[in-house]
This record gives C-alpha cells, structure tokens and sequence, in this order.
C-alpha cells in the first residue's frame, strides 16, 4: 500500500474518495481541481458529471445518495452563491453532503470580481447549515479531507471543505 504522505496533496484527495466508495464527482471545470478531474475521469469505477452551473451538483448529489452512491460536488467558491436555494434541499431533507471548493478571491487574487464571494463563502455555506472545514497547507490536507468526508457519510452531516487560494496557488491571465 502507498504511503499517502508521500503522494501530492491532490493525490492524497482522489486517494481519500476512491477509498471512501465515491462513485459520482459533480463538478463545473475549474483549474484548482484539474489533477482530481483528469483521475477521475480516468478511473472506470467513478463518473465524473460536468455541470452547466453549481446548483445542480447539490441535486446529483442528493440523487446519488438516494440511488445508493456517494457523490462530492467540487466548486469554486465563486460557485457558492449559486448553491444557495438549493442548500436549503440538503437540511430540509436530512442528506449527506461532501464539497470540496477551491478558493478564490483571497491571497495574490488579481481579478476583482472573485473577491466578494471569497470572502463569503464560509458564512453562506455556515448560515445554510453546512459545517466548513478548510486547508490551507498541503500537510493538512489529507486530515482535513477525511475527517470532512467521515463527517458526511458517516455521521450524515453536510460538510465542505475550502481549499485556500495559496494552497491552490496564484492564477494570473496569460496571453498566447
């Protein structure tokens, strides 16, 4: 068995939800998930569903679970604010739910217009019942990645985890 210390953190990520039977990864294309996107879509054993808008992962989540599947839904925080009536499905309707959202907004950002939603992330998802978790350090990753994921599909608890900017790394516009 490898040791997941040694693997990147974003191997350590897929490591935990290949582990932990997800079967259904929900996303809207975002760089800071790329490596986790480029695996699971490599793996026969997990299906990876594009989103048109983030909402509708908190809907293929909940569809999962009742189908007997686990699902993650992977955002960026920008993505948050469009989740926000469909949040209120989860609680109401007692479902786990597992999200991993990069963030963006915060340290070196350069676009503006991410930084109003970076800096609410964490209350919106907290003020719709959602526990946030977050990691800010590669080392910190895998710990907090599982104790989120033990959260929601053990204790049926609705967990995300942010993922800081500086962790994900600095983006800037390129022109080709």
């Amino acid at each position: 068995m490898t040791d997941k210390s040694q693997l990147s953190w974003p191997e350590q990520i897929f490591s935990l939800l290949k582990a932990g039977g997800v079967r259904q990864v929900a996303y809207v294309p975002d760089a800071g998930h790329s490596h986790l996107l480029r695996r699971v879509d490599a793996d026969p054993e997990m299906c990876g569903i594009v989103l048109t808008t983030e909402e509708e992962g908190v809907a293929v989540a909940c569809g999962a679970w009742l189908g007997g599947d686990r699902a993650v839904l992977l955002m960026q925080s920008s993505g948050v604010g469009n989740c926000v009536n469909m949040f209120s499905l989860l609680g109401n309707c007692r479902f786990p739910f597992f999200a991993l959202v990069t963030m963006r907004g915060e340290w070196a950002e350069f676009n503006p217009w991410q930084v109003p939603m970076g800096r609410a992330t964490q209350s919106v998802m907290e003020s719709m019942g959602i526990t946030v978790l977050r990691a800010d350090k590669p080392e910190d990753v895998a710990e907090t990645i599982s104790a989120g994921f033990d959260a929601a599909f053990e204790a049926g608890e609705r967990v995300a985890v942010l993922l800081s900017q500086s962790l994900i790394g600095r983006k800037k516009w390129t022109h080709e």
